[in-house]
């Protein structure tokens, strides 16, 4: 198999890549370089630089590189710029994913895997969230996910192409400190950079109906990320027939009040009590996966404890920021 990644070059991409080269795959990654940076990238992985949007681009790089499978990874995917901005949002994933499932088609590939995400699911009254929890998405950007899995489903079955879409719960983490992700939205670096600037840490709403009054969520380790990614595409090789959605997570909740505790042990930084301030709209009090179903489809686990989370996302943190 030829390998193309799209967003190989961005936080997870480079992830995926490098579980994937490690393993003796074939990859050439294409990256519009929006966000991810080149120098992520092993020296003998081909870089073609150019967006899913151009289909003369896309017709290119499958035929001058023998493509045969796809991962899927390249994606806009900041909640609130969503809401703001959901043309955009509209465009670049949905949009661009039916041109690149157009050129897949046109270009015989096999295999086509997509990066989804929990997002899908919206806010689940349930506890795990399992593959058959219905899914209704609060935001645009859940909404381009949820669209673009029926349409790697829908292509899949008519083309005969194997598909499979996994869905992501609460990243974090660093295979390496060079690959760390440089992005500030999601809890652990937003934790991060407050603790650095002398900032106590924010806890958006103490009062959910948990055990301890902070949103608890399921944590995933980006190397255990990469590897669940590797196993899903060759288990499309082996069944050409797959159509596969599929969870990644732990299945273990963990509060913010427990993560923030965590974090400033990791960091050294104990002095700065949290600051309790106003929910955010639209945050669910738990959001926990059933990892059940891909350890069965994939006799897959996750490896990685939360401490080794986010020790690593640490080192990557001081890397990027000596001062």
């Amino acid at each position: 198999m030829n390998w193309m990644i799209t967003g190989g070059a961005g936080y997870i991409g480079s992830h995926v890549v490098r579980a994937m080269t490690g393993a003796g795959e074939r990859v050439v990654v294409v990256d519009d370089l929006s966000t991810g940076h080149a120098d992520r990238l092993p020296a003998d992985v081909p870089l073609e630089t150019g967006t899913v949007l151009d289909r003369d681009f896309l017709d290119r790089v499958l035929r001058e590189h023998a493509v045969t499978g796809i991962v899927h990874i390249a994606a806009k995917k900041q909640v609130a710029e969503s809401v703001a901005e959901p043309l955009h949002y509209y465009r670049e994933n949905v949009e661009g994913l039916r041109v690149l499932l157009d050129a897949a088609v046109a270009a015989g590939v096999t295999r086509f895997l997509f990066s989804s995400s929990a997002a899908v699911y919206g806010m689940p009254d349930v506890d795990p969230v399992t593959e058959k929890t219905p899914c209704a998405p609060i935001n645009p950007y859940g909404e381009t996910k949820l669209a673009g899995e029926w349409m790697v489903g829908a292509v899949g079955r008519t083309h005969g192409m194997a598909t499979a879409a996994l869905r992501y719960f609460n990243v974090a983490g660093a295979a390496t400190p060079q690959l760390a992700d440089d992005g500030v939205y999601n809890l652990v670096p937003m934790v991060f950079e407050r603790l650095t600037e002398g900032r106590a840490p924010l806890v958006f709403g103490d009062d959910y109906p948990t055990p301890d009054g902070t949103c608890v969520r399921d944590y995933i380790h980006i190397e255990d990320v990469a590897s669940a990614h590797l196993a899903a595409a060759r288990r499309l090789v082996a069944d050409p027939e797959a159509s596969l959605v599929l969870n990644i997570g732990r299945g273990e909740g963990v509060s913010v009040t427990e993560m923030i505790r965590v974090i400033q042990d990791v960091t050294g930084h104990t002095d700065l009590t949290p600051e309790i301030t106003a929910r955010r709209p639209g945050d669910p009090a738990r959001v926990v996966a059933s990892a059940d179903l891909i350890h069965r489809e994939l006799s897959w686990t996750a490896r990685h404890d939360l401490r080794e989370m986010i020790t690593s996302a640490w080192q990557g943190w001081t890397l990027r920021h000596p001062d």
